[in-house]
């Protein structure tokens, strides 16, 4: 046989075929009309002749089933095949669902161009090539845009057409990796319509009319190559269950802001106002704490320049970089602070004669690490000694000087 009669007879789920060839747990028949996998979709399940159908697959234009154990059938006799309703069905409705996301893209996205699909027990994915950022808001509308379409009961067909014809109509999307390779060697394609709101070249099963579909859940976006933006949704029981975890997650995240679903966006952005707002606060209180420890760092003489040694704790290096060039400049200082902790830092900020990448270079050259810098400004890292020692060895330098 040259194909499965699936994609043009979806409806049918029993049927009587003659057997062509048995092959140990591989098994051809005369005409089938268990879908083989394809673009996306996933093969048929169900039973010939009483065995489980484990597989079906298409090579060289052959259908092939593959059975869970050798038949008791052979060549020749007739046997009766029962397609899986519930796994068909709900592939028809999933595969449909997927043009009818295409057909919403159509209305957002620009420079449109279909990158595959596939169908998955608990959710669909759709690749789309577009130079439109498929942010939230876009995510919600299209979401909002196929349960439309499926609520307008749009009827859903199919017919061959010349593989010309199909190319010179604009609307009919192609899947370049996989519909045009196997156009290259054919003379027809077949064209999948939904009426007024999408046009697919499709070798998939699909439902005879949108509203068979049910409900859809879009669930996430995510880029899995250059240039391409998958977005996977559910449909039926699972979008269902879906619908309901995000109904139920939103219900407690408003129960825990003290308000409701629908006020929600703008609690969160008053919060976050709040949140910035003592951020700040907090920033410059901290700031003044460490300035307050600074000045009250021990002031040693060292040359002509007075030192200001000591150890901070609770701050990172980058804060006590900042706040030790500000106490330098206007202490006219020479400032040292040690970050206290399991990872000692030391920070020097001079306003003199005092060069600073001179004294960290000589502290890690004393106890290892790394760091350096400029006259103004020096600081130091990843040193092999505990704060206590670390400073003892700057009062020393500093009184040296």
């Amino acid at each position: 046989m040259s194909g499965t009669l699936a994609p043009a007879n979806p409806d049918v789920r029993e049927f009587v075929a003659t057997v062509e060839r048995v092959d140990g747990t591989e098994v051809v028949l005369e005409e089938t009309y268990f879908y083989a996998e394809a673009g996306g979709q996933p093969a048929d399940r169900g039973t010939l002749g009483g065995v489980a159908v484990t597989d079906v697959q298409s090579r060289s234009n052959t259908v092939v089933h593959e059975l869970a154990e050798p038949p008791e059938f052979t060549a020749g006799e007739e046997v009766t095949g029962v397609v899986d309703d519930d796994f068909r069905t709900y592939c028809m409705r999933a595969h449909t669902a997927s043009h009818l996301l295409y057909g919403a893209g159509r209305h957002l996205l620009e420079d449109l161009g279909y990158g595959g699909f596939g169908i998955s027990p608990e959710k669909v994915r759709v690749d789309f090539t577009t130079s439109t950022d498929i942010d939230d808001e876009t995510l919600v509308e299209l979401e909002r845009l196929v349960n439309r379409a499926v609520w307008e009961s749009r009827d859903v067909s199919w017919e061959e057409l010349p593989v010309e014809e199909a190319r010179g109509r604009e609307e009919v999307a192609f899947n370049t990796k996989t519909e045009e390779g196997v156009m290259a060697d054919a003379d027809a394609v077949r064209v999948v319509t939904v009426d007024g709101w999408d046009w697919a070249a499709c070798g998939g099963t699909h439902v005879r009319n949108t509203a068979e579909i049910g409900p859809i859940a879009v669930r996430s976006r995510s880029n899995p190559g250059e240039g391409m933006t998958r977005v996977e949704f559910s449909v039926g029981p699972p979008a269902i269950r879906a619908g309901a975890d995000r109904h139920g997650a939103a219900l407690a995240a408003a129960r825990e802001l003290d308000s409701n679903v629908d006020n929600m966006a703008r609690r969160v952005t008053s919060l976050r106002e709040e949140r910035d707002a003592l951020e700040s606060e907090l920033t410059d209180l901290r700031g003044e704490v460490l300035d307050a420890r600074l000045r009250e760092f021990e002031e040693l003489t060292g040359g002509d320049d007075p030192w200001l040694v000591g150890g901070v704790s609770g701050f990172e290096s980058n804060a006590v970089s900042e706040r030790a060039k500000a106490v330098a400049e206007e202490e006219s200082a020479t400032v040292v602070a040690v970050g206290e902790g399991d990872a000692p830092f030391v920070v020097v900020a001079a306003d003199g004669a005092v060069h600073a990448g001179e004294v960290v270079d000589a502290l890690t050259d004393e106890f290892g690490g790394g760091g350096g810098g400029g006259p103004p400004f020096a600081q130091g890292g990843g040193l092999n000694a505990e704060s206590g020692e670390l400073l003892e060895w700057v009062r020393n330098y500093a009184v040296e000087k």
